[in-house]
């Protein structure tokens, strides 16, 4: 009796158990449904299998000594993991997973959220803001974990976010990307990334590109079509565009037989890897790089490769202290981290401390393959000036032939050597290092230098003596407070004009070619005879320097101490910064009140002479490469500078073309130069009017994405190739009908060409939209790119706005486009209507402002619109037609 009750008891328990830890299931879950780790009695925490039990969803740790656990999907006969949801941030073992009707969602200990699908739509809805109800969550035989609603519409799916894995049939997508995991066997993201390109894949570390599939020899390219996204197939893996009608890239490999499983994964060294699970084995089908030198760290920083084996230059050695990577052998000289505060002072407080350590030759750096060099046709000392003054910079290299100077920014991986280096054996570099820290110290003036006089020697002094120093010292210090007082106090009222134009005569910049002589500016000019062009701070003449050299010459205009500091902030501005779509400062001149500036000189001139002139029209791929050139250079200026870089005046006329129509952003002299902590405001207008975005005409903060409106302003001039604001009617009646929006009356009515835009966006007629010169050699697809890129660098809220970085991303298919949002656009109806109306009352240069506010007010009442930004302007002021 006694052993029946305690079987009975035992029996209860354990039933009591397997329920509180619940079964494997099958089918799919509903919601309210919770799991842990702990709640689960399967030894590799599985609580979802799919139908064919191929993949298990389970929440389990992958080292079993360690209590960190994670939300996963495991390849269920080899244990691998294909998917995981908190790689950064594992839970406990008691930590939850809750699925509701709002959606899945990992909760820590203290019932804190640390992972989510929220927010959730429908991807089959047209409304991309209808958000939908969990029905029920499933686990596909592909591998694929999906939401779906009670229609069956797939809410959300762990496919749309790939981690360092993709399986058999998943896509990789353009805009998506693969990341690795820190260390073998775990989750942790690391620096390498596996993404997909309009026309290759590509690998990279911290965003620097060491690979393309198409360098490999297995890699065949069928076509040029732009690449959609990335597929692993029985036979293969393939790189789809067109709608996946069209392969543009393929690496074949062996068909694949059922029951075999096949992946492809970003590994932990850096390589990229397509691998078979077979009879219990991995198989490795494709490996790269297959030069496994050309993995951006694989010898650590700065080693050098060669081989396979690593080793140290001459001049360095393996340093235990900075994890095995190479550090001089002088050991009074450091490497400095980028923009490390603690040792990469102000340039000129380093001085002579910076000092470079020569490569051998016939190494290079990996990634110099895939970088366009910073500038071209300089010496070697101005590549490492250049480098010197930009505390992100870590080396540099150089090459001879061609003046090219390539710079190592922010992360120092490693070196290829010989036949490893590739096209790069012209190139020399140079290893940027500093003296010990300890050698001196940054924070110590030349003030403070001085006053380091030996109390000995004053003690020692007679006292007479003693009391004649300490007047002279007192006497120097008081001069020169004076001197400062008096130059700050001309410097506020506006006097300093004498002063200041002494100070340009002798001013100097590091890294510069040449200040020059006014004797040299006038004769290089024949005394400014050739015009080339003017605007509001200058004029430009064409010149040639004594050694032959073309240069376009940069008159200021007079404009007093106003004028002077436009001066010095174009010079401190583009004497600091160099990009291949950057226009490039030769030098400059002060003489009696007079400022020059000499430029690289553009051979084809602004882009508003050849968009716009009567000469041959620009063919749709040019067009694109302007367009993109210019985002690459306002991306540059925003993010890749030291400091951020506001242009204020991006217009056609400071876009400037040479012979090969390289693109090259000019005039700076509007610039706003921030550091990163700044508020961008402006207490006065700049720009030009048809290009200014809405935010200048209010007290709101003018940020880099005004120059994000200018930009598309700019860009539907590109398409178009005309004036976005036309005063004349169309001339020719095809395109009158053609430029016609019925919102715009009749056909003689003037044209603002965003409203248009913007209507035919509506109804899907990009193709109405271009430049009637070129339209039967364009494709409607490239126009809606650019159509669609433009509108949403108009949008009125700047925060709707696109960042250049994203642009250039979008241009090259590597970001999906943006939706035009049309609520945020509908400013563009009440400039279209209010230019109508202005042009065609006769000698209306001027709208009562009252009035104009008051319309502006009530038009934005009646289209929703949440931003007025047309407070007490006038029409000539609003950033509308031009």
């Amino acid at each position: 009796m006694g052993s029946s009750f305690i079987l009975f008891i035992t029996t209860l328990f354990l039933s009591c158990f397997l329920v509180h830890s619940g079964p494997l299931s099958f089918q799919p879950l509903t919601p309210n449904f919770t799991a842990s780790f702990l709640n689960f009695i399967d030894t590799s925490g599985a609580f979802l299998s799919s139908v064919n039990g191929t993949f298990k969803a389970a929440i389990t740790n992958t080292k079993s000594q360690e209590r960190s656990y994670y939300f996963v999907i495991i390849h269920s006969e080899s244990h691998v993991v294909v998917w995981s949801a908190n790689r950064n941030l594992p839970i406990s073992e008691s930590a939850e997973l809750r699925l509701s009707v709002d959606g899945l969602a990992l909760f820590d200990d203290s019932g804190e959220p640390i992972w989510s699908t929220k927010p959730l739509h429908s991807r089959s809805s047209s409304s991309s803001s209808s958000s939908s109800s969990i029905s029920s969550m499933q686990l596909l035989e592909s591998g694929n974990l999906i939401l779906m609603d009670q229609l069956n519409n797939s809410l959300w799916e762990s496919f749309d976010f790939p981690t360092d894995t993709v399986v058999l049939g998943q896509r990789l997508p353009v805009g998506k990307s693969l990341v690795s995991s820190e260390e073998k066997d775990e989750l942790e993201e690391g620096d390498y990334e596996f993404a997909v390109a309009k026309n290759d894949a590509v690998l990279q570390w911290n965003e620097m590109t060491y690979w393309k599939l198409t360098m490999e020899t297995k890699a065949f390219r069928d076509t040029n079509t732009q690449v959609e996204y990335m597929i692993i197939k029985s036979n293969g893996l393939f790189l789809v565009g067109a709608n996946g009608t069209e392969i543009a890239v393929q690496v074949i490999l062996e068909e694949l037989k059922f029951p075999d499983f096949r992946i492809a994964k970003l590994e932990e060294n850096g390589q990229f890897s397509v691998k078979r699970f077979s009879k219990g084995n991995w198989l490795s089908e494709f490996s790269a790089p297959s030069d496994s030198c050309r993995v951006a760290f694989t010898c650590k920083k700065l080693g050098v490769c060669d081989g396979g084996r690593c080793s140290c230059p001459p001049g360095f050695r393996v340093s235990s202290e900075v994890n095995g990577s190479c550090a001089p052998i002088d050991r009074n000289l450091v490497m400095p981290d980028s923009c490390n505060a603690s040792l990469n002072v102000n340039v000129t407080e380093l001085g002579n401390y910076v000092s470079y350590l020569k490569l051998e030759n016939g190494m290079d750096y990996f990634a110099n393959d895939f970088t366009e060099a910073v500038t071209r046709d300089v010496s070697l000392s101005v590549c490492q000036d250049l480098c010197s003054k930009n505390c992100s910079c870590l080396g540099i290299f150089h090459d001879q032939s061609s003046g090219s100077c390539y710079m190592i920014e922010n992360f120092l991986g490693s070196i290829l050597r010989g036949s490893n280096s590739g096209s790069g054996r012209g190139r020399l570099g140079y290893i940027k290092v500093i003296s010990e820290p300890s050698s001196f110290d940054p924070n110590d003036d030349l003030s403070d230098k001085r006053s380091k006089f030996p109390v000995v020697a004053i003690v020692l002094l007679p006292s007479s003596a003693v009391l004649f120093i300490l007047v002279i010292m007192a006497g120097i210090i008081w001069l020169m407070r004076r001197k400062r007082l008096l130059q700050n106090s001309g410097k506020e009222f506006g006097r300093d004009d004498s002063s200041l134009s002494g100070e340009l005569e002798n001013f100097s910049i590091l890294g510069l070619p040449v200040k020059f002589d006014y004797e040299e500016i006038r004769l290089a000019t024949e005394n400014f005879r050739t015009q080339v062009g003017s605007g509001g701070f200058g004029t430009v003449y064409k010149g040639t320097l004594s050694d032959g050299a073309v240069v376009a010459v940069k008159k200021m205009k007079c404009l007093g101490a106003h004028g002077k500091r436009e001066f010095c902030t174009e010079i401190a501005i583009i004497g600091r910064i160099h990009h291949v779509n950057l226009v490039s400062l030769k030098g400059f001149c002060a003489h009696r009140g007079e400022r020059f500036l000499v430029y690289e000189y553009m051979q084809r001139g602004s882009l508003d002479r050849t968009l716009f002139g009567h000469g041959p029209a620009l063919d749709w791929r040019t067009r694109f490469e302007i367009a993109l050139g210019t985002a690459h250079g306002l991306a540059y200026l925003h993010g890749g500078c030291e400091h951020k870089i506001i242009h204020c005046d991006v217009k056609p006329e400071n876009i400037l073309l040479h012979d090969n129509l390289q693109v090259k952003i000019s005039d700076f002299g509007l610039s706003k130069l921030l550091n990163p902590e700044q508020s961008s405001w402006f207490t006065t207008m700049r720009g030009t009017r048809g290009y200014l975005a809405p935010e200048w005409l209010t007290s709101s903060a003018i940020t880099e994405k005004s120059d994000v409106y200018s930009y598309g302003m700019l860009l539907l001039e590109i398409v178009r190739g005309k004036k976005n604001s036309s005063i004349q009617p169309p001339s020719d009646s095809t395109e009158r009908n053609r430029l016609s929006p019925s919102s715009l009356g009749s056909t003689n009515q003037p044209i603002y060409f965003p409203l248009f835009a913007l209507e035919m966006h509506d109804e899907k007629k990009y193709l109405e939209l271009v430049d009637p010169r070129i339209l039967w050699h364009v494709k409607v697809e490239e126009v809606e790119k650019l159509v669609r890129i433009a509108l949403c660098c108009l949008h009125q809220e700047p925060t709707l706005r696109p960042t250049m970085a994203n642009v250039v991303g979008m241009l090259e298919g590597i970001l999906p486009l943006g939706e035009p949002q049309v609520q945020s656009l509908n400013f563009l109806r009440f400039y279209g209507h209010r230019f109508t109306e202005a042009s065609m009352i006769e000698g209306d240069q001027d709208v009562n402002v009252f009035e104009l506010h008051q319309q502006s007010r009530n038009f934005s009442s009646t289209n929703s619109s949440s931003y007025n930004s047309f407070s007490y302007m006038s029409s000539q002021q609003v950033s509308g037609p031009r």
